[in-house]
């Protein structure tokens, strides 16, 4: 077994990375001349949001941005914080915070920025939000907010506005291979595979799961893991934790067209305290993803529990949830308008700003039509409309 004198201290905290050299994943961040790494060697002093899925290094990369500036760190969960938090902060009665690798510095407290790493930021409302901005927008509070959730629907657009947003992706297996690596525990190939498979992107669950079977095991087997993971009641929480696995088994019953299944999933996430809004989204989108031409209302009957969920709230909105999911689940299926503008956004990232056909340009003065724009505007419906290189492209022929 892996010891180290703070045996109390979780393992996936002792073994969280300092900098950047350290951290495993987010190239697309924090590779070289990638724009969160440039931001942490210039020191640049900015608001930003970390968005994406649960243990892909939000918090390590909110610790390491602070300790490049040099700042107190305070770390809230907007789950249990308040303004009151957010106040004891300001005034300094919350404690001065250190870097975030806890060196002393010499400069004065004064010169400092003073960072808040915000946990769940979604989990904020608007008057808590409202409340951050002017502290935001004078610079007196630096805000790194962490969410699991789209911020363009959970970030009021007068804070979203004076802040960046980084995407982070799922780890790579390869990327959880070398951080299971770094825990210094013993387990054979077998059982470290199945673990990263589990895990399924998600690094502080794989090493919590090592980190509980080393406890209860004298060796870390697939069968070990197993035990230890059965021993977890339901593993999804508010959290996270199993927020991915849980939402992607609930519309995957719905495309299977399994509607029992696609209830008990859904039950499992209102039990487990999801917010019934951000499972209402999920049936808007899957309502044209899967559903699409093959039944056009369910795009209006998603959007009628979206706003009923909106307009009721818990727990009566239980009912509407489940109406819809019941809905959607029986539903016929077609991915053709999914498919399609999947297939144009390709050919418009490929061949950029392609010429429109001159017959169906707009032609807002005289010259313009005497140049052929508009020509034969809707008197030609048999004509292909696409630009000449692309011709006869067909994007729903399956």
């Amino acid at each position: 077994m892996l010891y180290n004198s703070r045996v109390s201290e979780p393992l996936a905290s002792r073994i969280r990375p300092g900098t950047l050299e350290e951290f495993v994943g987010q190239k697309h961040l924090v590779g070289e001349g990638k724009p969160l790494r440039l931001a942490i060697e210039q020191g640049h002093v900015f608001s930003f949001i970390l968005w994406g899925p649960p243990g892909t290094g939000k918090t390590t990369l909110a610790r390491i941005y602070a300790n490049a500036i040099n700042a107190e760190f305070h770390e809230l969960s907007a789950v249990s914080a308040g303004k009151e938090d957010i106040r004891k902060i300001l005034s300094g009665k919350a404690g001065k915070g250190r870097t975030s690798d806890e060196l002393p510095t010499m400069e004065s407290d004064a010169e400092r920025p003073r960072v808040l790493f915000l946990d769940e930021i979604h989990r904020f409302n608007k008057a808590q939000q409202d409340f951050l901005l002017p502290y935001v927008e004078s610079g007196e509070l630096v805000l790194i907010g962490a969410t699991t959730e789209n911020p363009s629907f959970e970030v009021i657009s007068a804070l979203l506005s004076r802040m960046r947003v980084f995407t982070l992706a799922e780890l790579t297996d390869a990327d959880l291979s070398e951080i299971v690596d770094r825990t210094g525990l013993e387990l054979s190939g077998e059982a470290k595979q199945w673990l990263i498979e589990m895990a399924n992107g998600d690094a502080r669950q794989a090493i919590t799961m090592l980190e509980n079977t080393s406890q209860l095991y004298p060796e870390i087997t697939v069968e070990t893991l197993k035990e230890t993971l059965q021993n977890k009641f339901l593993r999804y929480d508010k959290k996270g934790e199993e927020h991915y696995n849980v939402i992607s088994a609930y519309i995957k019953s719905m495309r299977a067209s399994k509607p029992n299944a696609a209830m008990y999933y859904l039950a499992r996430m209102l039990e487990s305290g999801e917010d019934p809004k951000f499972i209402a989204r999920r049936m808007v989108i899957f309502a044209s993803e899967d559903i699409g031409l093959a039944q056009p209302t369910a795009l209006v009957v998603a959007n009628a529990v979206f706003r009923a969920v909106e307009t009721i709230g818990l727990p009566e909105c239980m009912l509407n949830l489940a109406h819809g999911t019941a809905y959607l689940a029986n539903a016929a299926k077609d991915r053709s308008s999914c498919d399609a503008i999947g297939a144009a956004m390709e050919d418009a990232k490929k061949y950029g700003n392609l010429p429109v056909p001159m017959k169906i340009r707009n032609a807002p003065t005289k010259l313009m039509k005497q140049l052929g724009y508009g020509k034969d505007e809707g008197n030609d419906p048999e004509g292909d409309l696409m630009p000449e290189k692309l011709r006869g492209r067909d994007y729903f022929d399956n």
